[in-house]
């Protein structure tokens, strides 16, 4: 049963032109179908959520990027992403996350995006990540330039860096048009107490953080107060950075999981996260396309209960 794994550092980017990076999308985009293509069956509409601001829907299973788009002008690795990127939207994806903090992965995305087109289901998500109103202006101006297009969906204040200074750029940004919603995120434990208080009293359309099935500290606190105050919720580290698919890998996925559609340990983990009826979305990271058909399996077909979302929990623990 494939499972994803932490990515391995890439090697030294080699240059390559035009007509081998069309022929290695295309060689790629065969072997992809001739292995494994989930969505010649897919039949039902994806799992969608509303964002609590709008009404507006989401898909639950969207994409980030950390590590995983940082590989420079190496061809062949575009190549990889172009096509990453083209099951994702095939499989009705579209929130898409990225940071300035992940290397070169916005202009990664930029490049595939281009290739793709433009795709118009797209929901483009990035943070602005650095100190001082100018350099964030500066910052989040490039990032724009990097993803092509007119603008974002959504602009995150990364890690909650210079977030009193950053917030009265971004409301002024989503007053003015350049921007339809604005966030803050966190990937550490530690700042649980100030979400949760700028949650409270601040006004945000969306919060992320990190939460999975052994992970489960933001049921308490950031799940409900997201809730009560109608903001979204994007889940980052699902797989705790792969660590949890590598210790599932060779256990047997239980017979009972196909009640809820799930035929890998992926779709498992991603399905946990998505039935909470707090999250919005959740954005599994991944270098490859098979990887990404898994996750997209998880963006159709039923969710478990509150009742066997208790039985999963049980399970892996037995596991791991």
């Amino acid at each position: 049963m494939p499972v994803h794994r932490t990515p391995k550092p890439l090697t030294q980017a080699g240059l390559f032109d035009r007509r081998t990076f069309v022929s290695l999308c295309g060689a790629i985009a065969a072997g992809a179908a001739f292995r494994f293509n989930p969505l010649a069956a897919q039949t039902s509409t994806p799992v969608t959520r509303a964002i609590p601001a709008t009404a507006e829907r989401l898909p639950v299973i969207g994409m980030g990027s950390w590590i995983t788009f940082h590989v420079g002008d190496n061809a062949a690795e575009r190549a990889i992403r172009v096509e990453i990127l083209r099951q994702f939207f095939a499989a009705g994806g579209s929130l898409i996350d990225s940071s300035p903090m992940y290397g070169l992965s916005e202009e990664v995305i930029g490049f595939c995006l281009q290739q793709l087109g433009q795709p118009a289901a797209l929901f483009s998500a990035t943070k602005v990540w650095t100190p001082g109103k100018l350099l964030g202006i500066s910052q989040m101006n490039h990032s724009q330039q990097l993803w092509g297009g007119e603008g974002f969906d959504l602009m995150q204040i990364h890690n909650l860096v210079a977030w009193k200074t950053h917030i009265k750029t971004l409301l002024r940004w989503k007053a003015e048009g350049r921007i339809r919603y604005i966030g803050i995120t966190t990937s550490h434990g530690r700042r649980h107490d100030e979400i949760e208080r700028l949650l409270t009293n601040e006004s945000f359309d969306f919060v992320q953080f990190s939460y999975n099935i052994r992970d489960r500290e933001a049921e308490k606190r950031l799940l409900p107060v997201a809730a009560s105050r109608g903001v979204a919720v994007i889940i980052n580290r699902p797989f705790r950075r792969g660590v949890l698919l590598d210790r599932l890998q060779g256990k047997p996925l239980p017979a009972w999981a196909s009640e809820f559609g799930c035929d890998n340990w992926p779709q498992f983990l991603l399905k946990f996260i998505v039935s909470h009826p707090d999250v919005t979305c959740v954005i599994p990271a991944t270098s490859q396309v098979a990887h990404m058909q898994e996750n997209m399996g998880a963006n159709f077909g039923e969710l478990p209960d509150q009742r066997t979302r208790g039985r999963m929990i049980r399970y892996v623990e037995t596991l791991i």
